[in-house]
């Protein structure tokens, strides 16, 4: 299993390759992380947390000037634009705060007339007002720069012979199609999916196999997007991962963590091993001229006992740590040691580059590029979250679900 060390130049080159590849890294922080949020059992205000899109902008533009690699913000329509005079503010109040606008989510699930679901249910009002909702977004996207749209869907059925898996299963094909033949030519549309809830029977986007079916039949210009808790416990994610990346239907990640359901914790806090395993897959595929293809890599989290600011900063300090981990696996000795079919070695391979302590690596990274090397303790010293508290205060509003 030994092998000769590289020379000091190749270490060199290795090490100047993975800090590029570690500056180049876009990761998108969503609006609603950064306001009063909860659970379907309540909402917990924090002082200074953002209500208006303005205020939400400020603070993700506090993330990135800090990290240096969040520069989008997904929004959600109602949460952030509920209005014409929302929306023609968005692009200035963005380029101010030193951001851009990120993904356009739209929001069918709220309103009453998605009780039996948006674009399934076997309401025709509810099915149009639905598209109609969707194509709205799409000229909101084109308002303020954005390429992607990102469907989550709440439809499901919570009792047998409540409705017909087919019907449903036709609905949604039929509606989410006219929405995809209405998008520009340059925008992606990524379909999220999700094991259960609020549908207690079944939901009719349940796991991946369901979504890429979907994006199959709609186009090339759908893709899956991949939400870290929306997943039965024990399910193998970076095998799906390495799967939808095969078959090139991957288009979006939602990063948040869980220990039993979608709890939507800071990404890494339960299990960082599981999580660096996921980024190793994407890490690979990213250096496989075959695999590689682009990936929306999102933060999807409502921070509800943590202060907003300081848990987004940390989010993206953990994946920051998790795709350095996977920049350092040995690709061609691991490669050696499943041809070999020497399970020791390929799995030593993968635990060293884990247990490499890659902090003064970042460090360095972030100090070329102009920021502090530690972005949580520069923030915490940076007196912003005692002025936003100071001078918002403690309010209700729009931030979210439970809000």
């Amino acid at each position: 299993m030994s092998r000769s060390p590289p020379a000091a130049s190749d270490r060199g080159l290795e090490i100047e390759r993975i800090k590029a590849r570690l500056k180049s890294q876009v990761i998108e922080t969503p609006s609603w992380g950064y306001a009063n949020s909860g659970t379907r059992f309540g909402a917990f205000r924090q002082p200074g947390a953002a209500v208006t899109i303005a205020e939400k902008l400020a603070d993700a533009g506090q993330v990135h000037r800090l990290t240096g690699v969040a520069p989008k913000v997904a929004m959600h329509v109602l949460w952030d634009l509920p209005d014409e005079a929302a929306l023609e503010g968005v692009p200035a109040a963005a380029a101010e705060a030193g951001v851009r606008v990120g993904s356009i989510n739209p929001n069918v699930f709220q309103h009453q007339s998605y009780k039996l679901g948006s674009f399934c249910s076997p309401w025709a009002a509810a099915r149009a007002a639905t598209v109609q909702h969707c194509l709205d977004c799409i000229a909101i996207a084109d308002a303020v720069g954005s390429k992607v749209l990102s469907i989550w869907l709440a439809d499901g059925t919570n009792y047998p012979g409540q409705d017909s898996f087919t019907a449903r299963k036709r609905r949604l094909e039929e509606g989410l199609g006219a929405v995809y033949q209405a998008m520009p030519a340059d925008m992606l549309m990524l379909v999220e999916y999700k094991l259960f809830e609020p549908g207690f029977y079944m939901t009719d986007l349940c796991d991946w196999g369901q979504s890429a079916l979907l994006c199959r039949r709609l186009g090339p210009q759908a893709k899956v997007l991949v939400d870290l808790g929306h997943h039965a416990q024990g399910v193998n994610i970076e095998h799906i991962v390495s799967t939808l990346v095969d078959e090139q239907l991957l288009g979006g990640f939602h990063f948040n963590n869980r220990k039993y359901a979608d709890d939507d914790l800071v990404v890494g806090a339960i299990n960082p091993y599981e999580f660096f395993l996921i980024y190793n897959e994407l890490a690979a595929a990213e250096e496989d001229p075959e695999r590689a293809i682009p990936v929306e890599y999102m933060v999807d989290q409502s921070h509800n006992l943590k202060l907003k600011i300081p848990a987004m900063v940390q989010t993206i300090m953990n994946i920051q740590t998790a795709y350095a981990k996977a920049l350092l696996v040995n690709r061609p000795a691991l490669a050696a040691a499943q041809d070999a079919g020497d399970v020791l070695a390929g799995e030593l391979e993968l635990v060293s580059a884990y247990e490499t302590d890659v902090r003064p690596l970042l460090a360095v990274v972030r100090e070329e590029m102009g920021l502090a090397p530690d972005p949580l303790a520069a923030y915490l010293a940076s007196g912003y979250q005692e002025r936003i508290e100071a001078e918002r205060g403690e309010r209700t509003g729009s931030g979210g679900l439970g809000a």
